[in-house]
């Protein structure tokens, strides 16, 4: 019997066809929600890495000798340190953790990124 604490749970269910909910805040039928978390998956930090490589390469090679008109060694060195700093958020993001596969894709991909980079610096 209540002792006027706490409702009635009868009285406060929420009915759905067959079943009972006791829990009159939750939005959907206890069977709809999921009963999971968000768990990154390597593609994510992979697709990132590359997203990232494609885009800052040529913004940095634009920036470094369209406008400042910096020699070929200084954008090298420059296309090498952002690689490295690239691959260092991804590694940290959790490239480390997932399956070897991923790991030597993404240095792959990061490789032949940089590779195209420094072939288009010197021409």
């Amino acid at each position: 019997m209540p002792d006027g604490r706490y409702p009635d749970p009868r009285e406060e269910d929420i009915i759905y066809d067959d079943r009972r909910i006791s829990r009159p805040d939750v939005s959907l039928p206890d069977w709809e929600v999921p009963d999971s978390t968000y768990r990154p998956v390597p593609i994510v930090w992979f697709t990132r890495a590359l997203i990232l490589q494609i885009i800052l390469q040529p913004v940095l090679f634009a920036v470094l000798a369209g406008l400042l008109g910096l020699p070929r060694v200084i954008l090298g060195g420059a296309a090498l340190l952002l690689t490295a700093m690239i691959g260092f958020h991804a590694w940290e993001s959790g490239i480390q953790s997932s399956a070897s596969g991923w790991r030597i894709a993404t240095i792959l991909m990061l490789a032949v990124t940089l590779g195209f980079t420094l072939l288009v610096i010197q021409a």
